[in-house]
């Protein structure tokens, strides 16, 4: 099982916060996955995400701090800014 809390490349969605609500978001591998505890099963939904430092959601937007690059995912439209 993989370690959301306190891991900086994992946030939670709040539930009424936008999309995603009640969902983990985390990066491993370069891929932004999303987890739904209730079914335990993991969403793929960005690739070829380089050297993630940081995650964070606020309402329907992922951001991905990397070294090179600050990343913007909209969960709204399932796709980068």
């Amino acid at each position: 099982m993989y370690d959301f809390k306190d891991n900086p490349l994992a946030c939670e969605g709040i539930i009424g916060d936008g999309c995603g609500g009640g969902r983990w978001f985390f990066v491993e591998d370069e891929t932004l996955y999303a987890h739904d505890p209730l079914s335990k099963e993991n969403r793929m939904l960005l690739q070829n995400i380089k050297k993630a430092k940081k995650i964070s959601k606020s309402k329907c937007i992922i951001t991905i701090e990397c070294e090179d690059e600050t990343i913007e995912f909209d969960l709204s439209k399932m796709q980068k800014k």
